[in-house]
């Protein structure tokens, strides 16, 4: 198990970037993929993307394609989520979740395959 812990979230305007991280406990950190989530406001949670345990592999959804980058340190048990170009439609709450392996492309964005979750942060994207 791995306890996560996200910030970074904030207000933003339209055309801005913003930079998530998410701190992870656990002494196994590069042993999981690590996925980010949004939930925006009426909204079910989608998936936004997940990085492999070394980095080496990444996956996003279509929408979020060229802005945002998910990136990782495991000597400092962190992974980051770079957001370019926000726009209103990206405002939501965010999630990193952990999930054992590294098959990323094994239903990226099916949310049982997370095992641990953190407590969200909010992002909102002013017009």
């Amino acid at each position: 198990q791995v306890q996560l812990v996200e910030s970074g979230g904030g207000l933003v305007q339209a055309g801005g970037s913003l930079r998530l991280s998410c701190a992870a406990s656990g002494r196994t950190f590069s042993s999981y993929a690590m996925g980010w989530f949004r939930r925006a406001p009426g909204k079910e949670r989608e998936f936004v993307g997940v990085i492999s345990g070394n980095g080496g592999i990444t996956y996003y959804r279509d929408s979020v394609k060229g802005r945002f980058t998910i990136s990782r340190d495991n000597a400092k048990n962190a992974v980051y989520l770079r957001m370019n170009s926000l726009k209103p439609e990206d405002t939501a709450i965010y999630y990193c979740a952990a999930r054992v392996g590294n098959d990323v492309y094994d239903g990226p964005g099916q949310e049982s395959k997370y095992n641990d979750w953190g407590q969200g942060t909010q992002v909102t994207v002013s017009s």
